[in-house]
């Protein structure tokens, strides 16, 4: 097991310099390499970026337009968390925060525009993030970039539910 901080979940042996393509996909732009805690900073990037560019789409479209974006960031970030994770020798870099966006984004289908749901969206995806309810941990299990991504889809689909009862109840409004 390795306990550097540039790691969380064991290691493999580097194989070889990641492409810059997948490093720049797999740190969010630089985001995952901000201390201290990368994951809460590509959260934040995310929630800032999603929210500036959802104000540009049209109501009817953003509900779509968010899960595309969220399907997208998965299918190119398993990729890139891979490459990366590989060249690094670790299990899952803390400094690879495409798993956070991708996760932040499904907590942020359906939500309406508001700085309150953005910033309960991020505090949801950061607590199921942080604390991996069942079946979560299970799925860092998986190989490679699968791992390490869909763990967080996990926690966004948490944070997604608890997102919509808080809305659903009134909870949360505008």
């Amino acid at each position: 097991m390795n306990h550097t901080p540039e790691g969380n979940r064991g290691t493999s042996s580097p194989q070889r310099v990641a492409p810059m393509w997948a490093t720049l996909v797999a740190t969010f732009f630089g985001a995952g390499r901000l201390k201290p805690g990368p994951g809460t900073w590509g959260s934040l990037a995310t929630v800032i970026v999603w929210a500036l560019a959802s104000w540009q789409i049209p109501l009817a479209s953003r509900t779509s337009a968010t899960i595309v974006a969220a399907a997208a960031v998965t299918l190119i970030g398993i990729p890139a968390a891979t490459l990366v994770a590989r060249a690094s020798g670790l299990k899952d870099p803390q400094f690879v925060v495409i798993d956070e966006v991708a996760g932040q984004l499904v907590t942020l289908i359906a939500v309406p525009l508001a700085w309150k749901t953005f910033l309960a969206g991020f505090i949801l995806f950061r607590v199921f993030d942080i604390w991996k309810p069942f079946p979560i941990r299970r799925l860092e299990r998986l190989p490679d970039g699968t791992g390490i991504v869909v763990d967080d889809l996990g926690a966004g689909l948490y944070a997604l539910a608890v997102m919509h009862l808080l809305l659903h109840f009134g909870l949360l409004t505008k």
